[in-house]
């Protein structure tokens, strides 16, 4: 997912997303520790997009205080 489709995003479709992403994670992780993940880089990059939905939720909160 890309910074740009993200900005996009309306404040409660981020908060769904990010939740989603979170569960993923989860999975991947528990995957790993059984040894039947398929992709290992899917783990960074759910990570990344993880980081990307929080900087945009950032970003906007900060703005909405000044």
């Amino acid at each position: 997912m890309k910074a740009s489709e993200i900005k996009f995003m309306t404040d409660p479709e981020l908060d769904t997303k990010l939740a989603e992403l979170k569960q993923e994670l989860f999975n991947l992780r528990f995957q790993l520790a059984v040894n039947q993940l398929d992709n290992p880089t899917r783990i960074k990059a759910v990570k990344k997009d993880i980081a990307r939905i929080k900087t945009i939720q950032r970003e906007r909160q900060l703005t909405a205080e000044n």
